[in-house]
């Protein structure tokens, strides 16, 4: 069977890409997660459970695991009608803090429409590009509308990136930022302006 992807708009095509690398990329990875558990529990190997080698193959399959329900989020498909637990979300941020230098505290209850979700990851990731040394993050929900809320001893905000949260900037961005086109882009395709602020201490980006 095959698809006309004319008939697919360029965003929707390169969301289904992002969902279908990140379902075959899961599948490997809780297969060599598995691996280790059998390993650990295994009487054949006494002591291995506390080798700091297995220690390390364990704490890099889980965070590549987190990092991938990650990109899963914020560049697969996400159609309107898909809601997010309010556990699920918890988990989700908490995978992002763990493989980083974010501490992330959620407000929030009730359960939220996967756009906005995706919104809100991207949003994070923004903030972790202007935080590379860490800092503190507060996701609030306050009816319709999400705050992020970033505090930090250092930043590095380079303004033309940012400027892209607003539209299409003559800067060229690297594929590790392409995260802020894609919240602009979601951002339209809601219908939920964004505003955005950020200095040498933390910022906000709201929406």
């Amino acid at each position: 069977m095959t698809v006309d992807t004319t008939r697919i708009a360029a965003g929707d095509l390169a969301a289904l890409l992002g969902s279908r690398l990140c379902h075959d990329l899961v599948s490997p990875l809780g297969a060599i997660g598995n691996g280790v558990e059998l390993l650990e529990m295994s009487p054949d190997f006494p002591g291995l459970a506390q080798s700091p080698e297995l220690r390390l193959i364990s704490e890099a399959v889980g965070a590549a695991r987190a990092r991938i329900q990650a990109y899963r989020m914020a560049f697969g498909m996400a159609q309107g009608e898909q809601r997010i637990g309010l556990a699920e979300l918890r988990r989700l941020l908490d995978g992002i803090a763990a493989q980083g230098r974010l501490t992330i505290t959620l407000d929030a209850a009730g359960d939220f429409a996967r756009p906005e979700i995706r919104m809100l990851v991207l949003a994070v990731m923004c903030m972790e590009s202007a935080m590379p040394w860490g800092g503190r993050v507060i996701v609030l929900r306050d009816g319709p509308q999400w705050r992020l809320v970033a505090e930090c001893d250092r930043s590095k905000v380079d303004p033309p990136l940012w400027g892209w949260l607003d539209g299409p900037q003559p800067r060229t961005l690297a594929p590790s930022e392409v995260h802020f086109a894609l919240l602009a882009e979601a951002a339209r395709a809601e219908n939920r302006p964004l505003r955005h602020e950020f200095d040498d201490t933390g910022g906000e980006i709201a929406f």
